[in-house]
């Protein structure tokens, strides 16, 4: 099967994830969630093949160099997270679509390859201060990462026209429950 793909994208803090994982829930028969590799280290209780592919950063260079990725990029400096081709394959051959949580820029790079197979949507916070709220009120990070989400989340804000959508989660039921409609009018079409 040769599926779609549905990318959410959003600054950190936006609301993505949730968004991401209510509609997996909600649709457990028509989506499967592309899992990311990445350089980083696991936070909390992220596990290896469920929330990421934990690689070391020369592994991730190697298979960049093979051309395994479907798209890739360093996040943050010396942090790089990318999709590869191989999970997105494994997702259609279960005979699902594509569902992922993405960066920015990684999100406008795999609509552009993959067109009008692909949904871009941007998740777009209340606000730059409701967006700071939420960072620093995770308690997962230092305060420099945080302030390092917080520049990028400034000029990532600039690319939402570049998405097929835009989901304003002001009311995150209500972004859900618009989320939805978006997925199925899509993958019905």
């Amino acid at each position: 099967m040769q599926g779609k793909l549905i990318i959410f994208s959003a600054p950190s803090g936006a609301g993505k994830t949730t968004i991401v994982q209510h509609l997996l829930r909600t649709f457990p028969d028509k989506i499967a969630f592309s899992i990311s590799a990445t350089t980083r280290a696991a936070r909390g209780e992220e596990t290896d093949q469920k929330d990421y592919y934990f690689i070391s950063k020369e592994e991730f260079l190697h298979r960049v160099a093979k051309h395994e990725f479907a798209e890739f990029e360093e996040v943050y400096s010396g942090t790089f997270y990318g999709t590869l081709k191989s999970e997105i394959q494994r997702i259609w051959d279960s005979g699902k679509h594509v569902i992922f949580d993405l960066d920015v820029e990684g999100g406008l790079r795999l609509k552009d390859k993959y067109k009008e197979d692909a949904l871009a949507i941007f998740v777009q916070p209340p606000s730059m201060e409701v967006l700071v709220e939420r960072l620093t009120g995770r308690g997962t990070e230092t305060a420099e990462k945080v302030k390092e989400r917080i520049d990028k989340a400034a000029k990532e804000l600039s690319y939402a026209p570049k998405f097929d959508v835009i989901l304003e989660n002001t009311d995150l039921a209500t972004a859900c429950k618009e989320a939805e409609n978006l997925l199925l009018n899509f993958v019905n079409a």
